[in-house]
């Protein structure tokens, strides 16, 4: 049902509590127009995991059936090491160390430099997964320098299914010396049992800031 109406009154609705002593729940129209009282907010934060010299950040819980795709938000990854990728694994629930669970993937890297004179959209061979269980690339290339990080988004489709292999979308941008760059990654996790852990690394040396914030998209 839609929610047309946004005030009343001049009030919003997400202050009103009861028209006439009838309550939002029970309301369903306001002079016809469809009443839903205040929407859920879509994303639902799970879990914040907040990188310190850490060799990986993990989410051990909070992946469930409860929803049918998680998003991973990646806020300014900074590596203690220049020119390393960011990675993933996962675990399945009858898995505990990150290499049971094969991964194909498919990256493409679009890039263009600060003076203008070079740019690119490629598919990097060298970055991409054919039924891997070792950690996944989702970007190559980061500088260490005091400014530079890496910021985006992984969607993770349907992780509780027994059925069927898991979809994933990364989307990351990010700075490699005087050139941004920006990284796709999609592919499938072929597991047809459910995945319950997520581990995030850089390809050597610590996670030496950044934040991952783990939601979860209503169904």
């Amino acid at each position: 049902m839609a929610n047309n109406v946004v005030k009343v009154n001049g009030i919003a609705i997400a202050n009103i509590t009861k028209l006439n002593g009838i309550t939002d729940a029970n309301l369903v129209k306001l002079n016809g127009e469809e009443f839903t009282g205040t929407p859920p907010d879509a994303h639902t934060l799970i879990a914040s995991a907040t990188a310190s010299a850490s060799a990986t950040l993990e989410f051990t819980s909070g992946i469930d059936s409860t929803y049918n795709e998680y998003q991973f938000h990646f806020l300014n990854m900074h590596p203690a090491s220049s020119g390393v990728g960011f990675q993933f694994q996962v675990n399945a629930t009858d898995g505990a160390d990150y290499n049971d669970s094969p991964i194909h993937t498919t990256h493409v890297q679009a890039y263009h430099n600060e003076a203008g004179s070079d740019s690119g959209l490629a598919y990097s061979t060298g970055n991409d997964a054919d039924q891997s269980t070792s950690y996944i690339p989702l970007l190559a290339g980061l500088a260490n320098d005091a400014d530079s990080n890496a910021s985006g988004v992984l969607n993770l489709y349907a992780p509780s299914s027994t059925t069927y292999v898991k979809h994933f979308i990364s989307n990351i941008q990010f700075n490699n010396g005087t050139y941004s760059t920006q990284a796709f990654t999609a592919g499938y996790i072929e597991d047809a049992t459910a995945i319950d852990n997520i581990s995030f690394k850089f390809s050597s040396g610590n996670i030496d800031a950044g934040i991952i914030k783990m939601y979860g998209v209503i169904k």
